[in-house]
């Protein structure tokens, strides 16, 4: 009986088996196109097999959808496994080994129930629920009538939320209660907040454009502040209560993902999906404890080229508290941070061939998540840099910041990626951590090719943000298999990296409630310096520097080991220019 609902919960929604009419190629086509419009259509509401353009839904994320979701993506890894890949042309082998890792992430996460643990100490559905509603494209009265239906929509979304939170406590898979202290502030930002015109969700009606009459905009804004008043805050109150008196005394006080349900599997499955690599979590801890002793020796190097006289530890003591290594009021940070940028805005030139052309601004992380926030996050429009806490922002560590987060790392990795045509829409709208983080963290190597670094105390805060990635190794599966709890952790990484306290405390509670994405970063940066070293030794004096970081970037966001077939391409066909999925949207360097 199961079996046969099964079966017609499929037809319904619209992903029965596929024949084999047409070629290999064509086939594959129909599957990802039918399978994408109808991801999209979740939210954007799909009525044709077509994704629609958004019409104010949120997305549904009850239990019931979510096993839906489960059918579906299971009938199409069933139509993927009828295809030969062999059989497909160059492009679409590469796209298949893509897709088919995708959806097979896809439903490891629904078999584990992950949407029933919808937040961590990183991120979190109320605070990244701005996604959905898409401000940015706000320009016709009809986009904002749209916009503030998703926001009535608020009070049914959280009440699913907080369903699926219910229903992950019950099985005991929730977030550790150990990490909860202090992550309601950005709850309460919106659920104590009084004045509707000063929640976060009224800023698009402040400036509306002069496309929208004054007396529509009056209107709207009304409404605006009508739906925040009757709908929004009190979501967040209601979630606010539940997140106090009920999930934080009843997580569970246990930090490991091996101590969840079916754990050792699901830690298996997360490091499978943030590192595209099947390794074990011993494996792992092995490559980290011999990269933090190599690293460790550059560090005591260059602590001995300053002239400093102590112990490494009295050394990372001294740059945790003299004042010289911290700016004094946030614009200084800020201020310092955008010089370092545009020093690496000169030499980039000389490294790519291929450069986007939208640009990144520089601005402070929100007050709200500040607190709990890393120390910055690069993406194709913005550099956020926390300025909170000044005496937890070194800055002999921001030009390693700055690569990595801005040029040449994130921002100039996701422009490409944005103005790339001609991939199907399920690599260009898709983010793999092995890749995107390691390729960030390459960049900061690079800034040494570069001539960013210019004191011994910037090369030290360079080694620094490397051993910081090479002891998440470590600490990852120390805490998730081997049982380590939050101090041992945290006092692992005080030992070995010159973060400050408050900064190694706020990563050790992401690293614990985000198992296996911390390793992404060192096992990319790995794979991308193994690849130029192999290329660099195949090509000799062929070998161009730039050619071959274009390639990594013209490829998008892959698996490392699509990449490892990418580059042994590039090997064997003499280390050429690459062809990028478009020319239309980038240019080319002066």
């Amino acid at each position: 009986m199961k079996s046969i609902l099964g079966a017609c919960l499929v037809v319904a929604l619209g992903v029965a088996p596929l024949a084999h009419a047409g070629n290999a190629d064509q086939t594959f086509k129909r599957i990802y196109t039918r399978e994408w419009a109808w991801r999209t259509g979740q939210s954007s509401v799909s009525t044709n097999g077509e994704a629609q353009p958004n019409n104010g839904r949120l997305d549904n994320v009850g239990a019931k959808q979510q096993h839906e979701r489960l059918v579906y993506w299971q009938q199409v890894m069933a139509n993927l496994k009828r295809i030969d890949p062999a059989k497909l042309d160059q492009a679409d082998q590469v796209n298949y080994a893509i897709y088919r890792e995708q959806i097979r992430n896809f439903i490891a996460d629904q078999q584990f129930k992950t949407w029933q643990m919808p937040f961590n100490s990183d991120s979190a559905f109320w605070s990244d629920i701005d996604y959905q509603l898409g401000e940015s494209s706000l320009k016709t009265a009809a986009d904002y009538r749209n916009y503030l239906a998703k926001l009535k929509q608020f009070p049914a979304y959280f009440d699913q939320q907080i369903a699926n939170m219910r229903a992950g406590l019950k099985r005991g898979f929730s977030v550790p209660r150990a990490v909860l202290k202090g992550r309601d502030k950005s709850i309460a930002s919106v659920a104590d907040q009084n004045d509707p015109t000063q929640v976060r969700f009224y800023k698009p009606f402040e400036h509306m454009g002069d496309s929208i009459d004054p007396a529509t905009a009056r209107q709207l804004r009304a409404q605006a502040k009508q739906v925040i008043a009757a709908d929004v805050v009190p979501a967040y109150a209601k979630l606010l209560a539940f997140f106090d008196n009920v999930y934080v005394p009843h997580a569970r006080t246990t930090l490991a993902a091996e101590d969840l349900p079916d754990g050792k599997a699901f830690y298996r499955q997360q490091i499978r999906e943030y590192t595209t690599l099947d390794l074990s979590p011993d494996a792992i801890h092995q490559i980290g404890l011999k990269q933090v002793a190599k690293i460790h020796k550059q560090m005591v190097a260059t602590m001995r080229h300053t002239g400093f006289k102590g112990s490494f530890a009295d050394f990372l003591h001294f740059l945790r508290t003299d004042p010289r290594f911290y700016a004094k009021t946030p614009q200084e940070l800020l201020d310092k941070t955008a010089w370092v940028a545009k020093e690496v805005d000169g030499q980039l030139s000389k490294f790519f061939d291929h450069l986007p052309r939208e640009r990144f601004t520089i601005k402070p992380v929100p007050a709200s998540i500040a607190p709990y926030y890393t120390s910055g996050r690069g993406g194709p429009d913005v550099y956020l840099v926390n300025t909170y806490d000044l005496k937890a922002r070194p800055l002999y560590s921001m030009p390693a910041l700055t690569l990595h987060e801005s040029y040449p790392g994130h921002a100039l990795q996701l422009e490409l990626a944005d103005e790339a045509k001609g991939q199907p829409a399920f690599r260009s709208n898709s983010y793999i951590s092995a890749y995107g983080e390691g390729w960030a963290l390459y960049c900061e190597y690079l800034g040494n090719e570069m001539g960013i670094y210019q004191t011994d105390y910037q090369k030290f805060g360079f080694l620094s943000y490397q051993m910081w990635r090479a002891v998440r190794l470590v600490v990852d599966t120390g805490i998730h298999h081997m049982g380590w709890t939050r101090q041992q952790a945290v006092n692992y990484m005080l030992e070995n990296t010159a973060l400050s306290k408050p900064e190694i405390e706020n990563e050790v509670d992401r690293y614990i409630s985000w198992p296996g994405q911390a390793l992404s970063y060192e096992l990319g940066y790995l794979t991308i310096r193994q690849l130029r070293d192999q290329a660099h030794k195949a090509l000799g004096d062929k070998f161009d520097l730039a050619h071959f970081h274009d390639t990594i970037l013209s490829m998008g966001s892959v698996p490392l080991p699509v990449l490892k077939k990418r580059i042994q391409r590039f090997i064997a066909e003499g280390g050429p220019e690459p062809k990028w999925p478009s020319d239309s949207g980038a240019q080319a360097s002066h």
